[in-house]
């Protein structure tokens, strides 16, 4: 069975409600933070000692997209993906990627600064706030215009890309206040069964963070 190691608080959330969503069965591990980062036992799992991480069989697999990869090719049966002669096929590609590519390398960038916060003014803290407000009013555009990331279809775009603008949110704030697509959209999100089933799971008692 698949064996699926969730870390509180963490990417890992992607691959629980990935699983939820497909109805795969799966054996869920929970691990609490040490006190911010992983737990000993769980940086055993890997060599880069980060979640997500899961095991198949003889197959243990990092990487949030790539374990997402994974569990869609060999379990999804077609579902929640769209193929090459989708019309909406780019922009599923696109969003897909496009959290880990991009969203999330801002919001880490922002995060450090803050932690850091050296002497002055820096020139790179102002540009790196203008990254990150650049991905939500991108991310809000979209959802002007679309019920989902890639389209009409709710997709494996979407798992990737909600724990960027909520849990992520619990290590660097971002106010939502000036994305009302991404607040309606997150709306739609706390909708759907298996997120909740997922979060509930996953990270118990933990305020979901949809508005």
């Amino acid at each position: 069975m698949l064996t699926v190691h969730h870390l509180g608080k963490s990417q890992s959330e992607r691959i629980v409600w990935l699983c939820e969503e497909l109805g795969v069965p799966y054996d869920l591990k929970l691990y609490q933070r040490a006190p911010v980062m992983a737990p000993p036992d769980y940086k055993a799992l890997h060599p880069m000692g980060n979640a997500p991480v899961i095991n198949d069989g003889d197959v243990t697999l990092a990487e949030s997209g790539a374990v997402v990869d994974y569990i869609l090719a060999k379990y999804g049966d077609g579902r929640l993906v769209l193929t090459k002669d989708h019309p909406d096929f780019a922009q599923y590609l696109y969003w897909l990627h496009f959290a880990n590519g991009t969203v999330q390398p801002a919001l880490m960038r922002v995060l450090i600064s803050n932690r850091i916060k050296p002497d002055g003014d820096h020139p790179a803290i102002a540009i790196g706030k203008q990254r990150l407000e650049l991905c939500f009013s991108l991310l809000d555009q979209r959802l002007a215009k679309a019920t989902w990331l890639a389209g009409d279809d709710f997709t494996a775009a979407d798992i990737m890309t909600v724990w960027c603008l909520t849990t992520m949110r619990y290590y660097q704030p971002v106010d939502l206040a000036p994305y009302p697509n991404i607040r309606a959209y997150l709306k739609r999100i706390g909708a759907r069964d298996a997120y909740r089933r997922a979060m509930t799971k996953g990270d118990p008692g933990m305020e979901l963070l949809l508005a």
